[in-house]
């Protein structure tokens, strides 16, 4: 494969801008698909806890497919494009649930937002890191959580005015959904490729079979050697247990409310605002510590509030009051750990041939756990609720065991050079 020439100097903040829209459109589609699908739709679609469960699982199975293909395929074709086609592709699935008028279109709907956001994320990650001054990287990057926490925001500021209109406030949603992913889709085309990446590739084209410290694209095994693996691992259990809670809380917070407690869908969506906004400022905050170290502070504070959140569901039960501590709580602690340590370790920890494709094992690991779930948690909060809310405390704990004990521990990927690659390997490179 021929390599690009060199792309034109880069600005970084624009790029990372642009790169962590991908967050706001996940937090936006997981949000708004979880409150139009569970709550708006359901009366006139006829959907019962069942179908929810299925289409909702849908859309995690597919961003697991996504993020799979769109990592790699950005590892070996450079970011840019796949950036691109990912976002095409979200923007069509958002029209067909804004469209929908019977439950089967519901499923192409899911399934084309989640493979389209899917892919989008990993890459998206990788190019805000590898764009960023050496020292800004871990600032970059976690920009994207600050856009992650806007994208709730921007679902329940549009729900708490439109909420009431059922049907017509679902489509509302969507649409507003697919006119940000136009808006962002046109301000990416003038985004050139990234020079790391593009430095990498012609590293390892260029490097011979006795070249070690060189990642080989074309060789996935790499993935599955020390130290690389460690991190594979690590990250993964990391996020996949964290990500228990936070689907099921983005998922289904209105439907808990409104079902489980009795409240209404307009009022949890306002107080979802204001507690969006400590945690927006949250996130602000740990953007400018996460490159010094006062990090692994930051971190500790944010995992211990995590517990504090969900340790309230998981003793006493649904209730309003307990609902609201997971409201306030759970966003504030994700600000300083869970998500935002996980997308800085993922850049950190992973060289840079190798970012996309692991993140996109990660990601999709993750997602399978949530499209698991979620084709039994409605039932389970319809019948035995206590026992999901104990289940998302159990994985909280486990989560602040490994980002707190173990990650730290693992080398970056400066100081980690795979190792060598064998003859039969150098033979089928470019083959993967």
């Amino acid at each position: 494969m021929t390599i690009p020439t060199p792309a034109p100097p880069q600005r970084p903040w624009r790029t990372a801008v642009l790169a962590g829209m991908a967050s706001y459109l996940d937090s936006a589609a997981l949000v708004g698909s979880g409150i139009a699908i569970s709550v708006l739709y359901a009366h006139e679609l006829g959907l019962t806890p069942a179908i929810i469960g299925a289409v909702l699982a849908c859309q995690q199975f597919s961003f697991a497919v996504g993020a799979l293909l769109g990592g790699r395929l950005g590892d070996r074709f450079g970011r840019r494009r796949v950036l691109t086609l990912a976002l095409l592709v979200f923007a069509v699935g958002a029209a067909v649930l804004a469209s929908a008028t019977a439950k089967w279109m519901l499923y192409p709907g899911a399934i084309l937002t989640g493979l389209g956001i899917g892919g989008d994320l990993p890459v998206a990650l990788a190019l805000a890191n590898e764009v960023a001054p050496r020292r800004r990287k871990g600032r970059m990057v976690s920009l994207s959580q600050a856009q992650w926490v806007l994208g709730i925001a921007s679902v329940q500021l549009v729900v708490s005015f439109v909420g009431h209109l059922g049907v017509t406030g679902a489509r509302i949603v969507f649409w507003g959904l697919v006119g940000v992913a136009v808006l962002v889709l046109l301000l990416r085309i003038s985004l050139p490729e990234s020079q790391e990446w593009l430095s990498a590739r012609r590293a390892a084209d260029g490097a011979g079979a006795t070249a070690p410290s060189v990642v080989r694209w074309g060789q996935l095994r790499q993935i599955f050697r020390r130290p690389v693996v460690f991190a594979v691992l690590g990250t993964g259990i990391f996020y996949a247990l964290w990500n228990v809670g936070a689907s099921i809380n983005g998922k289904y917070q209105s439907y808990l409310w409104t079902k489980v407690a009795g409240g209404g869908v307009e009022t949890i969506s306002r107080l979802a605002l204001i507690a969006l906004g400590i945690s927006f400022l949250a996130s602000v905050l740990f953007m400018a510590i996460v490159d010094t170290r006062w990090r692994r502070v930051f971190a500790t504070v944010g995992s211990v509030i995590i517990l504090v959140s969900w340790a309230p569901l998981a003793f006493f039960g649904a209730s309003q009051v307990t609902i609201l501590f997971v409201v306030f709580l759970f966003g504030l602690g994700s600000s300083f750990a869970g998500e935002p340590l996980y997308k800085v370790w993922a850049q950190e920890l992973i060289p840079t041939l190798l970012r996309g494709t692991t993140q996109g094992m990660t990601m999709a690991f993750t997602r399978v756990i949530a499209a698991t779930l979620a084709l039994v948690v409605p039932a389970m909060l319809a019948t035995t609720p206590r026992t999901v809310f104990t289940g998302i405390f159990v994985c909280a704990i486990i989560s602040t065991i490994v980002g707190l004990v173990w990650i730290p521990r693992l080398r970056k990927a400066e100081d980690a050079a795979p190792a060598p690659a064998s003859p039969a390997d150098t033979l089928k490179e470019g083959i993967a």
